[in-house]
């Protein structure tokens, strides 16, 4: 099977993990997001790992400096998918919030690339969180979108064979 990357995007708390994690058992995945090497540089600066408003906006702006300053998070995905391209998995998940750094990835790439947005269920619909990264992740013209607006148990066979039959065309 050809290695296939995913940008996955979605707001905060629309279940992008919990979809991931559903595909345990079916696929070989390697998981990574633009927001790690950013969590590590913010637990030095007193970040204890809360997800408040205050705090996404915190992790954005941090993300943004290390973006300007030497491309830091592209960097660490493109060596986290070389990871993937010599490990034993099937498909790698990269979170990436921002279009202009979701283009960048994708312009960088190192295997067939789609990108992918989670819809969440009505009550995140619309919500503003204060942070260009999670206010914009709509300003991307994505390849595939999935609605994650059902029940986990429900939800689980539908996501996979989403991913099957229109990522992986199987």
């Amino acid at each position: 099977m050809e290695k296939v990357t995913i940008v996955i995007n979605g707001v905060g708390g629309c279940g992008k993990d919990s979809l991931i994690n559903c595909l345990e058992g079916t696929y070989k995945v390697h998981n990574k997001s633009s927001i790690d090497p950013v969590k590590d540089v913010a637990k030095h600066c007193g970040w204890a790992g809360d997800k408040s408003d205050k705090t996404r906006k915190f992790l954005s702006d941090l993300k943004r400096l290390m973006t300007d300053y030497n491309e830091f998070p592209l960097q660490f995905l493109l060596a986290e998918q070389d990871v993937f391209l010599n490990g034993d998995f099937d498909l790698m998940f990269v979170h990436i919030r921002e279009p202009e750094e979701i283009a960048k990835f994708v312009k960088h790439s190192k295997t067939t690339t789609k990108t992918l947005l989670i819809k969440p269920r009505k009550e995140l619909q619309g919500k503003v969180y204060g942070n260009t990264s999670d206010d914009d992740v709509e300003n991307y013209d994505y390849d595939f979108i999935f609605y994650n607006d059902k029940p986990l148990e429900e939800v689980t066979p539908l996501f996979i064979e989403f991913i099957s039959k229109n990522i992986l065309n199987k």
